[in-house]
């Protein structure tokens, strides 16, 4: 059966958004009502010569932070935890008294800083791209004993939340963060593909990604197999494009957590940022949102890093239609992969209504 998507269409759409961002390649997956079309645009080497494969393997990074709010809501419904549960207890080392839930970390109205600000982090991934600081280095670095507002009165993304979310979720399991995601993700829901990686080894077995070598963007080089997992400090997920399609298929499709849990997830609370693709930039628990959107509410998440721009949203009612966009380009920098995400709905919403 055809897809629904104009797929010839989608993939010039894909080429000149890669060409204007001197990307060498981009995988994108649509799902259309649980139909999934995935391909690979461009090439997957600086120097053109290897095509990018549809099946080839990103590191998320930030749309862990949906992978792990995911498992921290299945968690609360296996009464493990509770998301009004103050993460004092399980993080004793915290050098603040005031007392922060788990919801607040995952709707970052925390009051939590961010390890981002920090020249020292930068400094550190540049020369020391292979060493990265530990859990314990991270909270040390980031934290005091002063928040930056008091939890629930503010809002402010925070990289150094989820990682207490991660040290939570470790240590209630007894287990490690690649292990959490097999055991609480992967096996239970047939998503063998999705993994997480906490190694060298580990990121030489991704897609090549690419930085610009100078400040005039003339020469890309790889930047992944060198460059260590740990620096993400809530943990990264890897994935194809496919494999993302697929989990927000299931986590939307109420296949995943419940009901009452996917709607405690998507409750959205306004953030203080602009975003040029949302009508109303909102985030619930560890996903992005716009309720303003034309297609509904519209959820999901971006991430970015060293060699990679990813995103993956779910648009409810596109012409109708259950719509999960997701696309992960392999040069970091500008923000591509949202572009595409967004582009690509836009021609799809065109192609159906020609259809209609």
């Amino acid at each position: 059966m055809e897809h629904p998507a104009r797929t010839a269409d989608i993939e010039r759409l894909v080429q000149e958004t890669i060409a204007v961002a001197g990307a060498p390649g981009a995988t994108v997956a649509l799902s259309v009502d649980g139909e999934i079309w995935t391909t690979g645009v461009g090439f997957a080497d600086a120097g053109r010569s290897e095509p990018l494969r549809a099946d080839a393997r990103f590191g998320t990074y930030s749309i862990t932070k949906t992978i792990i709010a995911a498992i921290v809501l299945r968690m609360a419904e296996d009464r493990v935890l509770a998301l009004d549960d103050p993460i004092n207890e399980s993080l004793p080392e915290l050098p603040f008294d005031t007392l922060v839930a788990i919801r607040q970390l995952l709707n970052h109205t925390g009051g939590m800083p961010d390890y981002g600000a920090l020249a020292a982090y930068h400094d550190a991934v540049r020369d020391h791209p292979e060493t990265p600081w530990t859990a314990t280095g991270f909270l040390h670095r980031t934290l005091g004993k002063d928040l930056l507002y008091m939890p629930g009165h503010g809002w402010r993304y925070s990289n150094i939340g989820y990682l207490m979310l991660r040290l939570i979720l470790e240590r209630e399991t007894g287990l490690t963060f690649p292990q959490v995601i097999r055991h609480y993700l992967a096996l239970p829901a047939g998503l063998a593909g999705i993994a997480a990686i906490d190694s060298l080894a580990g990121s030489a077995s991704l897609t090549p990604g690419y930085g610009a070598a100078a400040n005039d963007g003339s020469e890309l080089v790889n930047v992944i197999a060198g460059y260590h997992p740990g620096w993400v400090s809530h943990g990264l997920v890897t994935a194809t494009a496919l494999d993302l399609a697929r989990f927000l298929d299931l986590l939307f499709g109420g296949e995943l957590i419940g009901a009452a849990s996917l709607a405690e997830m998507t409750t959205p609370v306004p953030v203080t940022t602009s975003h040029p693709w949302m009508a109303k930039p909102s985030y619930g628990l560890g996903l992005m949102m716009d309720p303003g959107n034309r297609f509904g509410l519209v959820a999901g998440h971006t991430g970015g890093g060293p060699g990679y721009t990813t995103a993956a949203y779910r648009f409810p009612n596109v012409q109708g239609r259950r719509v999960t966009s997701v696309a992960l380009v392999n040069r970091d920098g500008a923000d591509t992969a949202t572009d595409l995400v967004y582009a690509m709905v836009e021609r799809l919403a065109e192609a159906l209504n020609d259809q209609s």
